[in-house]
């Protein structure tokens, strides 16, 4: 307090992207994190709440000096610990949400379920100096604003897509991109598996997919897939850090990769040379075959059996070589074959017109249905191309990208709102945002993050905050915050001339 004794004085606004619902930061001398703060948990929180402490404890590795405990049965938190607390009172804010409570002797973070208490951590980690991403530079002191932060999100969707199909990579680089998508508290990973370039899963009832068809990549290159036991330790690595991997198989276009696994899977029962090229429109399945649709369920039941979240994209999307009723029928056949198998298909905005489910989801990424959908109660992502294709050149000079919708820098990505993006997709129909990096110019791990940050942070805030407390000048000023962070992890990112970067 001040020699009046009142409140405390408001802080300046702390770079926390994306920006939560309410914060407020008062001057003082905040919360000091040393070797002697502790890490505590109520006594009977759930197990999933000792995950969250664990990654916490992980984070301040070097700084804290124990590991987390259990409190006793009545126990009070010791002072100067971090108490993460499940509270039922929390409610009102789902499942995502969190209150985060900063005063010098305590830290704590409440929420009504672990999703919650670890976007709390995020917070609280972009609260820390960037010098908490550097386990080397723990020897400084790490202090943590007062006040008080009560947040949740705007869409259930949050998300990114990576097209490891062009140009493959491996599960290791995977996760380090889930460990970024977490920092941002988006929430779905969006794997494009297949397309006519290449096939990233072992699928054991169609073996030659992944040895034949996985063999190459765009350019030429080795390519590579994900055997089973990789894509099931991908799965659970991203649900512990709440990101649920959503499988995508493209059918029936973007299919040569499996036309060139299988003479079957063609009309004319030959089989296509593997493809290396950025073509598209020219493969599809003989979808007037049974044993195509006997191919999709082994495929769907195998990856289903890996991924066990309730989502099964088909892609659907750029199919130029089938008339459109046979296109339909495909569509409609294929999602009963995913409904069957307990999974929710999600398909790209050509599959609107079709006879879909409401529970089934349309991505919008260009000029399409998506109101169709929206008026028979069905959800739509929203994935508009000039807005939030990472893998648009975000400046004519760039090396990397396409620029087919435009260039697309942080403001274009950040500057829009879902609300009301698409007429006839009101607020209600929209389930949340998406941002996909196609890979037709990407190698390796670090061209992916340079495509992708700053601009997927622009994209979290989208999906996240408020519409009405959003404004592109705050947000730039959080996001030059930023760098050193980004920095600090390794981050190769797109310094945009957009944003006033701190080194």
């Amino acid at each position: 307090r001040g020699a009046g004794g009142g409140a405390p004085a408001p802080a300046a606004a702390p770079a926390v992207i994306p920006l939560p619902t309410s914060v407020r930061l008062t001057t003082g001398p905040g919360f000091v994190v040393d070797r002697g703060t502790r890490i505590v948990l109520d006594a009977d929180a759930l197990a999933a709440v000792d995950g969250v402490a664990a990654q916490l404890a992980e984070l301040l590795a070097g700084a804290v000096g124990q590991p987390p405990r259990r409190l006793a049965h009545g126990e009070a938190p010791p002072a100067r610990s971090i108490h993460l607390r499940l509270d039922a009172a929390l409610d009102s804010l789902g499942e995502e949400g969190y209150a985060l409570a900063v005063a010098p002797d305590a830290v704590t973070i409440a929420a009504s379920g672990a999703p919650g208490l670890f976007y709390g951590v995020q917070t609280l980690r972009q609260l820390l100096p960037a010098a908490v991403e550097h386990r080397a530079a723990l020897g400084r002191v790490l202090r943590v604003p007062a006040g008080r932060v009560v947040d949740r999100p705007r869409f259930a969707w949050r998300g990114a897509m990576l097209d490891v199909s062009r140009h493959f990579l491996p599960a290791a680089d995977v996760k380090r991109f889930v460990d970024l998508l977490a920092l941002y508290k988006l929430n779905r990973l969006h794997l494009h598996l297949s397309d006519d370039q290449g096939w990233r899963v072992e699928i054991r009832s169609w073996p030659e997919l992944a040895r034949r068809g996985g063999s190459t990549q765009v350019g030429g290159g080795p390519g590579g897939y994900y055997t089973q036991a990789e894509l099931a330790d991908l799965a659970a690595y991203a649900a512990a850090r709440h990101v649920a991997i959503v499988p995508e198989i493209d059918m029936p276009g973007h299919t040569n990769a499996a036309l060139a696994s299988y003479p079957g899977l063609n009309c004319d029962g030959v089989a296509p040379p593997l493809y290396t090229g950025t073509r598209v429109g020219f493969s599809t399945l003989c979808v007037e075959r049974d044993s195509v649709y006997a191919f999709v369920d082994d495929v769907v039941r195998e990856i289903g059996a890996l991924v066990p979240t309730p989502y099964f994209h088909v892609g659907g999307d750029e199919v130029e070589r089938l008339p459109h009723d046979q296109y339909l029928r495909f569509v409609e056949r294929v999602q009963a074959i995913v409904r069957a198998r307990g999974k929710r298909m999600v398909g790209w905005g050509e599959i609107a017109p079709a006879a879909l489910h409401p529970e089934t989801i349309v991505q919008h990424w260009r000029p399409d249905s998506s109101a169709r959908h929206a008026a028979r109660g069905g959800r739509v992502i929203l994935s508009p191309a000039k807005r939030v294709y990472l893998d648009m050149k975000p400046d004519s000079a760039a090396a990397l990208g396409l620029r087919w919708a435009g260039l697309v820098d942080v403001r274009d990505a950040y500057d829009w709102d879902p609300a009301t993006y698409l007429a006839g997709v009101p607020e209600a129909a929209v389930l949340g945002v998406e941002a996909p990096l196609w890979s037709e110019t990407l190698v390796r791990r670090t061209d992916f993050e340079y495509m992708a940050f700053p601009r997927l942070a622009a994209v979290a805030e989208v999906a996240w905050s408020p519409g009405a407390a959003r404004r592109w000048e705050p947000f730039r000023a959080r996001l030059a915050a930023h760098g050193p962070r980004l920095a600090a992890l390794g981050v190769n990112f797109y310094r945009s001339p957009q944003v006033p970067w701190r080194r």
